[in-house]
């Protein structure tokens, strides 16, 4: 199993040190026929807008939906929550809306009000707390009646799941705590062997 990870922008390398971390292969994506060779993908934190543009210049949202539509697991922290999302606000901005979230961009402040905190998480090995860190993070306004509400902070869902789509607000990429990665993971093999 090989997991791709998205690096036109953002911290790509951080996440597969984390995949590194728990034993799974990893690739950087940055054309879109590479999605072809990998089993699910990471969409890392950056700036959305420049994502949006990267993505754009390289067509990769015909390549996204193909990859979406196939089953293939995606998952996606900060700006990727935001590039998932059905609807996003403050300001509204296109996005795949491969989740039904709506997503507030920036809605935990500004880079010096970035935090690191811990929160109850559900990941399928009984209730505990993971750490979480929060950079420019958004914020989940609204899920849809088939999202999976899985981390909280402030009794406030943080990381969501519907399907084969998994969202996260903050960088578990950033921590040592490889538990949401390790998830993820677990995801793609259980839409692997189907």
């Amino acid at each position: 199993m090989k997991l791709g990870v998205l690096a036109l922008q953002g911290d790509f390398d951080m996440h597969r040190k984390a995949l590194d971390r728990i034993g799974v292969e990893s690739a950087e994506v940055r054309l879109p026929e590479q999605l072809d060779d990998v089993a699910g993908l990471v969409m890392p934190g950056g700036e959305s807008t420049t994502l949006l543009k990267l993505m754009d210049t390289w067509e990769f949202m015909p390549a996204l939906k193909k990859f979406h539509d196939s089953g293939r697991p995606i998952f996606g922290t900060c700006a990727g929550l935001i590039l998932l999302a059905r609807e996003v606000e403050r300001p509204q901005q296109f996005s795949l809306g491969f989740i039904d979230i709506t997503a507030e961009r920036n809605a935990y402040g500004r880079q010096k009000e970035s935090f690191e905190t811990a929160g109850p998480a559900d990941l399928g090995q009984g209730p505990r707390p993971i750490k979480m860190i929060f950079i420019r993070a958004p914020r989940i306004r609204r899920f849809g009646p088939g999202v999976t509400p899985l981390v909280h902070h402030n009794g406030e869902c943080v990381m969501a799941r519907q399907g084969h789509i998994l969202v996260a607000a903050f960088h578990p990429e950033l921590t040592d705590d490889t538990a949401v990665h390790t998830y993820f993971a677990d995801m793609v093999r259980g839409a692997s062997t189907r």
